[in-house]
This record gives structure tokens, C-alpha cells and sequence, in this order.
């Protein structure tokens, strides 16, 4: 049960870090193992110069691989997702996501850029191998609001569809196999006979 959160805001503090937070405070709290990358946190060079031998990059390479779900959180910029992130996705081997789970999450200043995550990410995460790609999640600054404690303040709305998504990956992808005893085992469709 592992799942992978990748941060692809250049800022350390940020609004889809704060979704991040969310989500791994409920996945955590349903027994899920959760580990993170923060790309901001890879070496600079390797990123822009693909350096695929650099360790900062092998080790996150690493974690993809490892993961059975990922969870992806950017900014939205210029009705696009980060530049950060853009580099990061381009060092991944092509078939990085083949058989995983992936959660998009993106922020933005206003609901205009809410299609970037449809329109951008989508298609970089299925030409990975994505074996599903669950509804992205957009918050608004609004949405997604600071606090005077310098805490961020999820709207209930968001809230809400994390709580959904993360179910999803819980029962669907993140179950332990003992969990799932007494459920019939997947049929291939070429196995299935009908008689009249």
C-alpha cells in the first residue's frame, strides 16, 4: 500500500502543497504508506540538463517505480501546469506509470484555468502508461485560503472531493490483499461464456 505524492510547485509553501498535505493526512489516516518528492528539492542542473545519472534524480526515478499510486499537485501557470514539474515528468521513462493510479491536483488564480489539468496534464500522465487517471481536482486561491497563522483553509467543496478521491485510491488501488478476501477475482472478458 504506498502511494507517491509529487509536489510541482517551485515554491516550498503553496497552495497544492496544501492539497497535498490534505491528501496524505487522509491517506495516512487510512493506514496507506505515504512518501513525497518535492521537485524543487532535485538538483536544478540535473532537471534542466536530464541528467537521468544524477542521484537526486535516479532516487525519485526510484520512487515512481516503486509507487502504486501517485499523486501529482501543481500550479497552474499560464494555463499550464509548472515548469518544474514539466521537466521533472520528462526524465521519466516512458512507460514510468504503467499499472499506477494517478490523482491530478492543481490550483489556480481563478476558475478560468481549471481545464489545464484535462488539456496539459492529462495527456503527458497517459503517454506514461497510466494505467487510470482519476478526475482531477482544481481549487481556486479562494478555495484553497490563507489563514493569519500562515495555515492554509480548504473549502468545504475541496474538501469534500479529496475525501472522495482518496476513498477511490483506498478501495480501489490501495487495499491491503487481505482486505479483499472473499471478493471474486477479475475475469478476463475472453473467459467470460454465456448459454441460452
Amino acid at each position: 500500500m504506498s502511494a507517491l505524492l509529487i509536489a510541482g510547485s517551485p515554491s516550498e509553501r503553496s497552495r497544492s502543497a496544501a492539497l497535498l498535505d490534505a491528501v496524505a493526512q487522509r491517506l495516512s489516516g487510512r493506514g496507506a504508506l505515504v512518501d513525497r518528492i518535492h521537485i524543487r528539492d532535485l538538483s536544478p542542473q540535473a532537471l534542466l540538463l536530464a541528467d537521468f545519472a544524477h542521484p537526486t534524480v535516479v532516487g525519485a526515478v526510484d520512487q515512481v517505480a516503486q509507487a502504486r499510486v501517485l499523486v501529482v499537485a501543481t500550479p497552474v501557470y499560464k494555463a499550464a501546469y509548472s515548469g518544474v514539474l514539466k521537466v521533472f515528468l520528462d526524465l521519466l521513462p516512458q512507460t514510468a506509470l504503467k499499472g499506477k493510479t494517478v490523482l491530478p491536483l492543481a490550483t489556480g488564480g481563478s476558475p478560468h484555468h481549471m481545464l489545464a489539468l484535462d488539456y496539459a496534464l492529462r495527456p503527458v500522465l497517459q503517454s506514461l502508461g497510466a494505467k487510470s487517471i482519476l478526475p482531477g481536482i482544481y481549487a481556486t486561491d479562494a478555495q484553497v485560503a490563507l489563514t493569519p497563522e500562515g495555515a492554509y483553509d480548504l473549502h468545504a467543496d475541496i474538501a469534500a472531493r479529496l475525501d472522495d478521491a482518496v476513498n477511490v485510491l483506498i478501495t480501489e488501488n490501495l487495499r491491503p490483499p487481505a482486505a479483499q478476501a472473499g471478493r471474486f477475482a477479475p475475469v478476463h472478458f475472453s473467459q467470460v461464456r454465456c448459454s441460452v
